[in-house]
């Protein structure tokens, strides 16, 4: 099979769930290998549709998605899903090691190329700390681990994986500023290098992208880089100015 560069078009994409109940009409988007674009806008805008569409979950109703210039559909979805990463917001752990979840990645990895995806991403700052290191049995469904330990877990899974394209459904849930500080870096990790789409609900994720990408439903109202977008004062601004301050509440909270 040839190799994936990452260069993604939605070409004239339509889309619908019921007849005649459009959720994209005619979404166009050029996205070049190794850029990380953040899909922003409210419940309901389009942006889970997009990346579902991307990872061939559904197909394109009218227009085409080309991936390296080529119409997704003249490949097998096999070949897709073996270049494509996909980190959920809630990763599903299995009742086994901290070594076995990570494996999951990728199943013929040795022991070391586990634990030096562990390291790139962060997760031997958890690890060292438990009983038996990497073989520490995470409990049913990873209870015995945090909502950041789990994310960290995930994203380790999708560096080992090593997709040329990656999808990140950003986690909504509240962590600690320790954790959020290890999670950022890691996601800065993870994004390195290789084509991202990003359902994006952290500030300094948006921020950090090299394209951001406004969604209100399923259009593009503004695009741009953060620069560009604050510039305007539309839409991106507001949405900025509002969770910027929502964040440092947060942040004075945790300090009181």
């Amino acid at each position: 099979w040839e190799n994936l560069k990452g260069d993604v078009e939605f070409k004239d994409v339509s889309f619908y769930y019921k007849d005649n109940e459009n959720i994209l009409t005619h979404f166009n988007l050029k996205v070049s290998a190794g850029q990380s674009v953040a899909l922003v806008g409210h419940t309901g805008s389009g942006k889970t549709t997009i990346v579902n569409l991307l990872s061939r979950f559904y197909e394109p109703t009218g227009g085409s998605i080309l991936i390296d210039g080529k119409d997704y559909r003249e490949r097998s979805i096999h070949w897709l899903h073996s270049r494509l990463g996909y980190v959920l917001q809630s990763p599903h752990l299995f009742s086994t090691t901290v070594m076995e979840n990570i494996r999951y990645g990728r199943l013929d990895a040795t022991d070391e190329e586990v634990i030096y995806a562990a390291k790139m991403i962060g997760v031997d700052t958890f690890v060292s700390k438990l009983d038996k290191g990497y073989e520490t049995s995470v409990g049913e469904g990873g209870n015995m681990l945090s909502v950041g330990q789990k994310q960290l877990i995930s994203f380790a899974r999708a560096v080992l994986a090593d997709p040329r394209i990656l999808i990140l459904d950003e986690a909504t849930s509240s962590i600690d500023s320790e954790s959020e500080e290890i999670i950022q870096r890691a996601t800065d990790q993870l994004l390195s290098d290789r084509t991202s789409f990003i359902v994006a609900h952290r500030l300094s994720t948006i921020v950090n992208a090299n394209l951001i990408v406004m969604l209100e439903m399923g259009e593009i109202i503004e695009m741009g880089t953060h620069e560009e977008l604050l510039a305007k004062r539309g839409a991106y601004f507001e949405l900025y100015r509002n969770q910027f301050f929502k964040e440092k509440e947060k942040e004075l909270e945790t300090q009181i």
